[in-house]
């Protein structure tokens, strides 16, 4: 028998490997792979160009015997995707650790659409670093502090730092300007995601909250600093230190309590999807980011470079 690979081929042009295994047997590899992914044409033409790897990680041809259970890999081939005008800022790299600024715009990580316009993927083709891994999320509209892991060996005592609340997080936030949070304020809500597959939404619902932030109304922002500020709209700046990590959780937060984010086109009303508009940036930045390190005891605190209300730019890494 011929061992498989015990790692996934390196990305290819920033996009990961994916793979597919047979479940019966085939006359041979071609055949499986234009039953198995019909919606892919170029099967032929994909294989001549040894764009599709067996379990040694070695070309396959198409004539190659295809019984059940047979590994492949192969790379999507994503389509084109509207450049992000950003820089993905290096702020600490180690043989553990990476830490950028994420511009707005961006997600951390391929998925539908957007695969080269990611995070990950400029990291990976700018520093040749195969195998990243977030060890958090920032929604792609939100920009600031994003942190990874380099070594896969390393990586579960990282993922428990988060898991088990041990990372401190501030963030800031310009909306409108709110009379109800003069001191600092714990908000409690519970936030459900309803069923469906094209749903973006967190909702507010009764119950046990599971999301829990303080907010802290720091000072008055004039709205001619802001790009996309409403007019003629008092406005805040808001320091947020969540205590959980609920998808939206700020953003859905935020608009409960009745003072939802400058340029958010998801809360308080989802908006249609269109082209981005790249001068009016969601104003949610992560600023701060602070563990102890659990390898080697040392206090690790990130800072972000960027400001919210000022145009978004960045050195390349």
């Amino acid at each position: 028998m011929v061992p498989e690979m015990a790692l996934q081929p390196a990305p290819r042009a920033g996009v990961s490997a994916s793979r597919v295994r047979s479940g019966a047997r085939h006359a041979h590899v071609l055949a499986f792979l234009q039953t198995r992914l019909p919606h892919v044409g170029d099967w032929p033409e994909r294989l001549a160009a040894g764009q599709v790897l067996n379990a040694t990680g070695h070309a396959a041809a198409p004539e190659d015997a295809c019984p059940a259970g047979t590994l492949l890999w192969y790379w999507r081939q994503p389509g084109p995707e509207t450049p992000v005008p950003f820089e993905v800022v290096v702020l600490h790299h180690d043989e553990r650790l990476l830490v950028v600024d994420k511009p707005p715009f961006l997600a951390v990580a391929p998925v539908g659409r957007h695969v080269q316009q990611t995070v990950m993927v400029r990291l990976q083709q700018q520093l040749g670093v195969a195998h990243l891994a977030p060890l958090h999320r920032l929604d792609r509209d939100t920009a600031g502090v994003l942190a990874f892991s380099v070594q896969p060996q390393t990586r579960e005592a990282y993922y428990a730092l988060w898991r088990e609340r041990r990372v401190s997080k501030v963030y800031e936030a310009i909306a409108a300007w709110s009379d109800d949070i003069h001191t600092p304020v714990t908000a409690r809500h519970r936030l459900i995601e309803p069923k469906g597959a094209n749903f973006h939404q967190m909702q507010v619902e009764p119950g046990e909250p599971n999301s829990e932030t303080l907010i802290e109304r720091v000072r008055e922002v004039d709205p001619c600093t802001v790009p996309g500020a409403p007019p003629g709209r008092r406005l805040a700046l808001y320091r947020l230190r969540p205590h959980t990590g609920r998808k939206h959780q700020l953003r859905a937060q935020m608009a409960a309590l009745g003072v939802p984010l400058v340029n958010d086109r998801v809360y308080p009303v989802l908006q249609p999807e269109g082209p981005d508009d790249f001068t009016r940036p969601l104003m949610l930045l992560a600023t701060r980011l602070s563990f102890v390190d659990p390898l080697d005891g040392k206090a690790r605190c990130f800072d972000s470079g960027l400001c919210l209300g000022y145009p978004t730019s960045g050195v390349s890494v």
